[in-house]
């Protein structure tokens, strides 16, 4: 079932969408469908569409100060930020830009928001090295969390199955947590979770979409641009799978 989620979302992609456009165009001669899946392909690479999408995404949160957070029965924070990378055979792990998640969770914990810190353990099938959960529980104690106030879930590949574990571990009726992830993702992650009866306080981070003047730049076709009008389809598809 992982091997579908991860394929749908590239079958649906602009990219794939416009190939498959501009070779049936070809195949058929007709130039006005290969430059229909070129029209799109411009379209989606536009800095301009793939920013206004992006905060579509991110529109109902915004940055908070852990000093206004009330208190909960635990922390969750969600996986999605660690990179694995092999040298001569050995495994070494690298943060990328949602590293955010696990530095907030470690702070909402040391303003004693919550007994707990549960960290879940993300591991696909294709990963190479340990779960997720168990190389930031390492980091987590490098940063003064003590070793016994963190919960691993099992190992899990998608947000479901990290609510499903959460619920597990907290083995309370009514169980209240901290939700942290990003700002993309809390949309999709609050109503799974909440499916579960977890009450949940979002704290969302790693915000994509930045403050910023347009520019003339703002209309000339990016890879990156691409790549997020490709990421926010792959997030409607997500919330509306769960939505069924």
């Amino acid at each position: 079932m992982i091997y579908l989620h991860k394929f749908l979302p590239l079958v649906a992609s602009p990219l794939f969408f416009a190939l498959i456009a501009i070779l049936v165009g070809t195949y058929l001669k007709s130039k006005k469908i290969s430059l229909f899946g070129l029209l799109v392909l411009i379209i989606c690479s536009l800095p301009i569409i793939s920013d206004k999408l992006i905060f579509f995404l991110e529109k109902d949160y915004y940055s908070q100060n852990i000093s206004n957070v009330s208190k909960a029965d635990a922390i969750v924070v969600l996986s999605g930020m660690i990179s694995t990378v092999e040298t001569n055979g050995k495994i070494s792990y690298e943060f990328g830009g949602a590293v955010d998640r696990i530095l907030s969770g470690i702070d909402l914990f040391k303003e004693d928001k919550a007994p707990f810190l549960i960290l879940t353990n993300g591991k696909l099938p294709w990963s190479l090295g340990i779960p997720e959960g168990e190389y930031l529980k390492k980091f987590s104690i490098k940063f003064g969390i003590p070793e016994n106030r963190i919960l691993l879930t099992d190992n899990v590949q998608n947000t479901d199955q990290e609510a499903k574990s959460v619920k597990k571990l907290l083995k309370i009726n009514d169980a209240s947590i901290i939700l942290v992830t990003s700002a993309f993702h809390m949309a999709r992650a609050k109503k799974v979770f909440e499916a579960r009866n977890i009450k949940v306080s979002p704290f969302a981070v790693d915000f994509r979409n930045y403050a910023k003047k347009i520019t003339i730049i703002d209309f000339v076709p990016s890879s990156n641009s691409l790549s997020d009008t490709s990421f926010f389809i792959r997030e409607m598809m997500g919330r509306l799978y769960y939505a069924l």
